[in-house]
This record gives C-alpha cells, structure tokens and sequence, in this order.
C-alpha cells in the first residue's frame, strides 16, 4: 500500500496528474509496454501498489479496477525492432513522452524517467511506483498488458517457455534460445541473443 500518495502534494497546484510507468525493459524477447494513467483529484485506492509487489491474480482484479475508475489512461506496445533500433532507454523515452503529450496532464509523473523532448511540467520520481498512486497504477496496466503478450506468444511458441519467464533471460530461456534459435520476438540487441546470432554466424 502507498501509505501517502506524491499526488497529495501535487493536487492543489495541478489538478491533472499523469503517472506513467513501464514493463518490460530486462527481457530479451517481446515488446516494452508503457502506459500512463489519469485519476480524478483526490483518488484514493488503497489496494493499488507498485505492480511487482502484487500477486498476479490482485494485478489483473487492480487492472480492471483501473479502467474502470481512471479519467482517461493510454497503454502503448513498443515492439522489438523499435527496441533495437533505439535501445531500450530511449525506446522507454519516447513512449512516455508520447503518453504525456496524449494525455495532457497539468503535471507528469514518470518512474525515474525524464521526458527531453516534452514541454510540460514533469518530475522524474526515484522509485516512483512505491510513492505515486498514478504511477503504480499505470505500472499495473503496463505489467497485466504485457504478461497477456506474453501469454499469447507463449501459445505461439510453447518450446520456449515465455508463460513462465516472460522473455527474461532465465537459465530456461537461454537453454531453449541456444536449442531452437532466435526468433523475430527476440531483441537483437541484446547480449545474449546478440551472442546467440554470432555463434549461428559461425
């Protein structure tokens, strides 16, 4: 639980704010998603906490409690080529900031992340999904948003296990990586599938 939400010292002087959050930047397989989510000022919900201390049966409850209750939230799926193609942090970048000009908040608030190429007032927060209400929700629409990609790719796939890893580099991932090869969905970007290609090079 978020005993005392950052919107609280916000809401008097920025009656929009907008907390975005990501999943997704550590896998070496499948997209980031980033979403930004808007409540009403003076929302509380004291269930709703950063997505990776919630069991995966509260996240998806908190998920369609968010939806539901939101004044407006925006999910974007970043595929793996954008990935590489800019790397993950300015890939994160340019999905915020997206997010933050879509939803027009008098205030951003982003999980550590600052937003460059955005005009408006933001604050990039240390640790936010444990201190911002927005944030930890949009941290739980990006986690949900993405475990479902996952799920799909999963049944696409079934030999490399991403239901249970989730595209993580886990010692199973990499197994079955170096046993079935590399996919479209793999980050080339990234070391162990970059060292994966090398071998095949080979």
């Amino acid at each position: 639980m978020i005993s005392h939400p950052l919107e609280i010292d916000y809401w008097n002087s920025s009656a929009r704010i907008v907390g975005i959050d990501e999943a997704g930047r550590g896998p070496i397989a499948g997209p980031l998603v980033v979403a930004g989510v808007v409540f009403d000022k003076g929302y509380r919900n004291e269930e709703i906490d950063d997505s990776k201390k919630l069991s995966e049966k509260k996240r998806e409850r908190l998920f369609e409690q968010i939806i539901e209750d939101a004044k407006a939230y925006e999910i974007l799926v970043v595929c793996e080529q954008t990935i590489d193609a800019l790397n993950i942090y300015r890939a994160t970048q340019v999905a915020m900031e997206q997010i933050a000009k879509d939803l027009k908040g008098d205030l951003v608030l982003t999980d550590a992340m600052p937003l460059r190429n955005y005009d408006g007032s933001f604050v990039a927060v240390v640790k936010g999904d444990q201190k911002s209400l927005s944030i930890a929700a949009a941290s739980i629409l990006a986690k949900v948003t993405r475990d479902h990609w996952m799920f799909k790719l999963d049944a696409m796939h079934e030999e490399y296990g991403f239901k249970k890893h989730k595209g993580y580099p886990t010692k199973q991932h990499i197994e079955n990586l170096s046993r079935y090869g590399v996919l479209d969905i793999h980050r080339k970007s990234y070391g162990p599938v970059k060292k994966q290609l090398e071998i095949k090079l080979f």
